[in-house]
């Protein structure tokens, strides 16, 4: 299924989207850079059958910390079941992307390049090679969520290095997410 531009949506709206603000449950710390220390940007919320993956990654000195890799600790995907509700931003780091943008379940049938933001479930269009993660807590292979690519203009754009593409997994098992992105 892909994910096409849905157009502009309210920041906390509980829908498939990039930027806005991340719900999450009670008692979330946000995400901090295990490399710089300052607050990771949040990217995306994905609403699942499972619960909901929120997307993180480190934009304080775009490039100096490394946001690719699923261990390195400058990027976070966390997946949140149960009643959620929109968190507190805080006010250091840049910490939310610049615009909020509904994220449209698609056919793939009806492809339009031009608006086409990612893919949900299905097989990674990887843009170099697999570089699917093990589970933190079981080892296991991870299973792929979704795709996300960079935006459609600079406003609502995703850095990922200029053209890159991100990379969302989950383990239902133990309840855990992780996010690669490659260029």
């Amino acid at each position: 299924m892909l994910l096409v531009h849905g157009g502009e949506v309210a920041a906390d709206a509980p829908v498939p989207r990039t930027g806005g603000v991340p719900l999450v449950p009670e008692g979330f710390a946000w995400p901090l850079c295990r490399e710089c220390g300052g607050a990771m940007q949040f990217l995306a919320h994905l609403p699942l059958d499972l619960g909901a993956v929120a997307v993180f990654l480190c934009q304080n000195d775009p490039g100096m910390c490394d946001g690719w890799d699923a261990a390195g600790g400058a990027n976070r995907a966390l997946l949140f079941a149960g009643p959620l509700s929109p968190a507190v931003v805080p006010a250091e780091g840049v910490a939310l992307l610049d615009a909020v943008t509904a994220l449209r379940p698609h056919s793939a049938d009806e492809r339009d390049e031009e608006s086409v933001l990612g893919k949900l479930g299905g097989e990674p269009d990887w843009w170099q090679h697999d570089e699917t993660p093990a589970c933190p807590s079981c080892a296991t292979r991870m299973t792929f969520t979704a795709q996300l690519e960079e935006g459609h203009d600079h406003s609502t754009a995703i850095n990922f290095g200029g053209g890159g593409r991100g990379y969302v997994f989950h383990c239902r098992p133990c309840g855990e997410a992780a996010f690669v992105w490659q260029r």
